[in-house]
């Protein structure tokens, strides 16, 4: 689809223009993508009530929400998402999407936590008994569960949060992993001390908010 207007002089059409207008990313940023689910993600996710779903197919694309008591998303030994489907509409736009296209994003918020968790993968539809039968809530049992594949993670920082006050006067939850914690499990390289990292993050995100 055309998203450009031939009236606007100043759009953005190239990935060139793009890079003259941005900064470049700093390392950080870059090496903060792991590809598997470890102990601080697998926390994280256990703490999260609420989620979004991103996907794509011919109709378009849906982010659509997810939520439930924290830990409503299991991750099983292997790293795969277990997400079920709790009622809704029954427009099923993600889920048509996914039978087209089984990319998929779901971002985890914990609240009172400014920062997200940004997982990528691929997705299946299942309606296996075993599987939906793990999830029953008031005697009653999603009609599928959709397994996520991670093939990427990473840690989304806490400005935008930050700056539309979403969780003000609303604490932290006690042991839930710290910024510096998750990079530093994520981060291949070693270069994060976790403790460094959340020391100078206050100032550093005050700095860098605008």
């Amino acid at each position: 689809m055309d998203t450009q207007s031939p009236a606007d002089p100043f759009a953005v059409t190239t990935e060139a223009r793009l890079r003259e207008i941005y900064d470049q990313p700093l390392e950080g940023p870059i090496k903060k993508v792991t590809h598997r689910i470890e102990g601080t993600a697998r926390a994280w996710i256990a703490a999260s009530p609420f989620c979004i779903l991103s996907t794509v197919g011919s109709r378009g694309v849906h982010a659509t929400p997810r939520g439930d008591a924290p830990g409503f998303v299991a991750v099983e030994p292997d790293g795969t998402l277990l997400i079920p489907d709790r009622r809704g509409n029954n427009r099923l736009d993600a889920l048509r999407d996914i039978l087209e296209d089984n990319r998929v994003s779901v971002i985890f918020f914990v609240p009172g936590a400014s920062e997200v968790l940004r997982v990528h993968g691929t997705a299946r539809i299942t309606a296996d008994p075993a599987l939906t039968g793990r999830f029953v809530e008031r005697g009653k049992a999603p009609a599928t569960v959709l397994a996520v594949t991670v093939t990427e993670l990473f840690m989304q920082c806490a400005k935008s949060i930050m700056r539309s006050r979403l969780w003000d006067g609303r604490a932290r939850p006690a042991g839930l992993p710290s910024m510096g914690q998750l990079i530093a499990s994520h981060r291949a390289d070693g270069a994060v001390d976790a403790a460094d990292y959340d020391r100078e993050a206050p100032a550093r995100l005050e700095a860098t908010m605008y």
